[in-house]
């Protein structure tokens, strides 16, 4: 039998089995940023996942980059999210919720103050960004000064004791993807010169201070932070950002400085660099939290099954199936995801996926 079907444990949550549901985008929230009207239903109807991974929330204004996104910065998205918490506890699954903060993937047309963008440095993704009016070029971002810089820190800090506030069982640091964390990161995207730009070193203290303060905050049993290393090959990623093999070195700084609080889980979106990932293995000391994008059933449990993850976390498949993990088990067959209807909308393509059990 494979390890896939094993329970484990990660920070404080016990789980049935090593399946989560990855953080996927829905654009759903009320425009105010408070979570939907059907964002309990749909979080709680996947709750036999055990453990579910939120969409992007932005921890402030400023963090917000696409249309209707959640927050988590005011008492309302407290009271929102309470609810979503309570809705998936009810239903014996585990809500951690993703702090995103866009920075430069940003559109001040997204934002409910229609300021510029922020970013570590006055650097264009070269991407775009749909709107209320289309799909607009992602405008050049100002830079983040020092003081500003620790003040994100703190944004991040403040929003994951609102989590806690609202029940949420632990909160995921969004470092991946192109947007801020990986920003900092990234070279292409950090041309700072103060204590966060320059050496590898240097560009991962950001993230670093963001976990730290986290930890501080709710407890390391409480927090996660998601990272997505380029492969060793590079490329250009929807983000505008093209690292390769010079991402290794600035991954190594982090997981250095962020180690040893052992937070509850580390997830690795990964591009197949099966080298790096056996070395992010061996380095992380707790749980590890694998995305293998374009992952079938026949493969699900490969990572777990070779002792290159713990939990593997799936996207577009969870979204189609609400009963995904008894699915999986019993060999029945799949939902096929609506793409037309995975961003924005009412409740088809949202809480409306048939399914075969309710265990």
């Amino acid at each position: 039998m494979t390890l896939l079907w094993t329970p484990t444990t990660v920070g404080a949550m016990q789980l049935p089995h090593r399946l989560a549901m990855a953080p996927m985008t829905r654009d759903r929230a009320l425009p105010d940023g408070t979570p939907g009207p059907s964002a309990a239903r749909y979080y709680a109807q996947r709750a036999s996942l055990g453990l579910l991974i939120t969409e992007g929330t932005q921890p402030s204004e400023d963090g917000q980059g696409y249309l209707l996104t959640p927050g988590l910065h005011t008492d309302e998205h407290v009271r929102g999210w309470r609810e979503v918490a309570d809705a998936v506890h009810a239903e014996g699954g585990h809500l951690v919720v993703q702090l995103m903060h866009a920075g430069r993937l940003s559109h001040p047309d997204n934002t409910p103050h229609g300021r510029q963008s922020v970013a570590p440095s006055a650097i264009a993704s070269g991407t775009q960004m749909f709107t209320a009016e289309g799909m607009k070029d992602a405008p050049e971002p100002r830079a983040l000064t020092t003081d500003e810089v620790r003040a994100t820190v703190d944004d991040f800090r403040q929003a994951a004791r609102r989590a806690v506030d609202a029940g949420i069982d632990a909160v995921e640091i969004h470092g991946a993807n192109g947007y801020l964390v990986q920003q900092f990161l990234a070279e292409a995207s950090n041309a700072r010169t103060d204590e966060y730009g320059g050496s590898p070193s240097a560009r991962a203290q950001f993230a670093i201070q963001v976990v730290r303060a986290v930890v501080d905050e709710i407890g390391a049993a409480r927090t996660a932070i998601r990272i997505s290393p380029a492969p060793a090959e590079g490329g250009v990623d929807h983000a505008g950002i093209d690292e390769g093999e010079t991402s290794r070195e600035v991954y190594r700084h982090l997981i250095a400085g962020i180690a040893p609080l052992r937070p509850a889980y580390l997830h690795v979106m990964h591009h197949g660099d099966d080298a790096f990932l056996k070395e992010i293995r061996e380095l992380w000391p707790t749980t590890l939290i694998v995305n293998r994008p374009g992952r079938d059933r026949d493969t699900i449990a490969d990572d777990v099954d070779a002792g290159l993850a713990d939990v593997v976390s799936i996207g577009a498949r969870a979204l189609a199936n609400p009963d995904l993990a008894h699915r999986l088990r019993t060999g029945a067959d799949l939902n096929e995801p609506d793409r037309a209807s995975f961003f924005g909308g009412g409740d088809e393509g949202y809480v409306d996926y048939p399914a075969l059990t309710t265990s």
